[in-house]
């Protein structure tokens, strides 16, 4: 299993609106290929926010890519920079 880590700041005042995009995108995004889970957490005071995704691929295809890219750009106006994502090996997944 691999995990992607994607830091994120979101604009003032834009939490509301992305997240709604982000549920009218949950069946894309839980569609990508290998995707195993998807959270997304955000510090409202800072708009700082982490994308943690597993996946069961160790490196997307092209088409991912393309596909993640087209799923961040529907979130361009609400993001005060490009994100950028990290690739890390899973170690442990616990659940209760």
């Amino acid at each position: 299993m691999y995990t992607r880590v994607t830091p994120y700041r979101m604009k003032p005042g834009s939490r509301a609106e992305a997240t709604k995009k982000l549920e009218a995108l949950k069946e894309r995004i839980m569609a990508l290929p290998g995707q195993q889970q998807f959270l997304n957490m955000m510090n409202d005071d800072t708009g700082e926010g982490y994308i943690v995704s597993t996946t069961n691929l160790e490196e997307p295809t092209d088409d991912t890519m393309e596909k993640v890219n087209a799923l961040w750009g529907e979130f361009k106006d609400f993001l005060t920079a490009e994100p950028q994502a990290q690739k890390f090996d899973l170690i442990a997944d616990w659940k209760k």
